[in-house]
C-alpha cells in the first residue's frame, strides 16, 4: 500500500476542526450563562493562575494588550474580576477573579463537564489516554519550535 502524504495535512485540519466544533458547542452550552466565548476563556485563565499580569495574560491568550484591557474592563463592569495594581511595580495591573467570578466559573465547570461527557460518550478510555499522550507531544514540540524561532529572530535581528 502506498504511503499516504497528506496523512498529515489531514491531520491537521481534523485537530483544527475538532477544536472549531467543540468551541461551538461549548459556546452554546454557556450561552445560558450569559458569558461569550472571550470572557470565560479569560476566566478560565485566571481560574488557574490567578492574580496574572495583564501583560502575561494577553500573552497566554494569543490577544493584544488593547483587546484584553476592553475585556477585562467589561468583566469588570459585570462584577467577575478586579483589577490592582502590583505591589512592587505599580505600574502592573493584575487581575484576580472576585466571589461573583469564582462562582461563575464553578458554574462553567459544571456546564462544560456534563458537555466533555458528551463529546466524549462513544470513545474507549484506551483511545483518549492515546490521543492526549499524542497531543501533549505535539504541544510540546510545537512549542519548542515557537522558542526556537524566537531564538532564531533575536539571532537576526542582532
Amino acid at each position: 500500500m502506498a504511503p499516504d502524504l497528506n496523512w498529515e495535512l489531514r491531520l491537521g485540519f481534523l485537530v483544527h476542526d475538532v477544536s472549531r466544533l467543540r468551541r461551538r458547542v461549548v459556546d452554546k452550552a454557556l450561552k445560558p450563562l450569559g458569558v461569550t466565548r472571550s470572557q470565560w476563556w479569560v476566566l478560565a485563565f485566571l481560574s488557574r493562575s490567578d492574580g496574572m499580569s495583564q501583560v502575561a495574560l494577553a500573552d497566554e491568550l494569543d490577544l493584544g494588550k488593547v483587546a484584553l484591557g476592553q475585556l477585562i474592563g467589561r468583566l469588570e463592569k459585570t462584577g467577575f474580576v478586579s483589577r490592582r495594581a502590583d505591589e512592587e511595580d505599580r505600574r502592573v495591573k493584575r487581575v484576580f477573579l472576585t466571589r461573583r467570578g469564582q462562582s461563575l466559573i464553578a458554574r462553567i465547570r459544571e456546564s462544560v463537564s456534563v458537555t466533555e461527557k458528551e463529546i466524549l460518550e462513544k470513545i474507549e478510555e484506551a483511545d483518549l489516554r492515546a490521543t492526549g499522550r499524542a497531543l501533549r507531544l505535539m504541544k510540546e514540540n510545537l512549542l519548542a519550535m515557537i522558542v526556537d524561532g524566537e531564538e532564531s529572530d533575536a539571532t537576526d535581528a542582532a
